[in-house]
């Protein structure tokens, strides 16, 4: 049994996995193949990138991070999750798949668009606005259901992904605190920032040397240099609505 499941490899969905894994949790990201941000012609809005950078390209990276931190991911889409036991929700949830073998996990981050059918057969507490269905949360991404929560779009966040990455994080802390792992930030400082106090270095914190921090730089540099040397092929996908008037 995973630790938390999180159903949608979205932007919402990719900064809660970074954040689960990092902290230790046995994190798998069910991913149906495309993220809304897929869409976007280029993403010029979001801090750190001062002339923009390409939306694929974006989400490839931090498909990348997600990966090196620890989660795993498996290709599908969720049609129903349902509790292992109804009396005592401890026990996890089953969350049946459309070609895959049933998965269970202790908790579920529901990150995915803005159709929330999956989760109808718990009382999470879905929202109906026009054709979409959002589900209510509380300031952390929980639901009404204990071990179900919710970030980005499908929690009615907007649609920018600056505030999907963010509420994303911000429930994958959630998740953490509920899960009880001993935690206390993810926090890369200097040598010497806790010891050099007398404190020991707490829990999810490292301290680094300057000689590993520069080590870590050129990997990041290097990372980048090679991820935007080349200009990415790969097309913005186009509106359904748009490519049906075009048939």
């Amino acid at each position: 049994m995973r630790d938390v499941c999180i159903v949608g490899g979205g932007v919402a969905g990719l900064a809660a996995s970074i954040f689960t894994a990092r902290a230790g949790l046995d994190t798998l990201v069910v991913d149906g193949g495309e993220s809304i941000l897929a869409r976007n012609a280029s993403l010029e809005n979001y801090p750190g990138f001062p002339d923009g950078i390409d939306a694929r390209r974006y989400l490839q990276l931090t498909r990348e991070q997600a990966t090196n931190a620890g989660a795993t991911f498996e290709l599908g889409h969720v049609e129903g999750v349902t509790a292992i036991d109804e009396t005592d929700l401890d026990r996890g949830f089953v969350l049946e798949t459309d070609g895959g073998d049933p998965l269970e996990a202790r908790r579920v981050i529901a990150a995915s668009w803005s159709d929330s059918d999956y989760l109808v057969p718990l009382d999470v507490g879905r929202l109906q606005r026009g054709n979409k269905h959002f589900v209510s949360v509380d300031e952390g991404g929980r639901t009404a259901v204990d071990g179900i929560y919710a970030a980005g779009r499908i929690a009615d966040e907007p649609h920018q992904a600056i505030i999907a990455a963010g509420h994303g994080a911000k429930v994958g802390f959630a998740v953490i605190h509920d899960a009880d792992v001993n935690y206390y930030q993810d926090w890369v400082v200097p040598e010497g920032y806790f010891t050099g106090r007398g404190r020991e270095v707490p829990p999810a914190c490292e301290e680094i040397d300057d000689e590993e921090r520069r080590r870590r730089d050129e990997r990041a540099r290097e990372t980048m240099v090679e991820a935007l040397s080349e200009p990415l092929e790969e097309r913005p996908t186009m509106h359904p609505s748009v490519e049906r008037d075009r048939e």
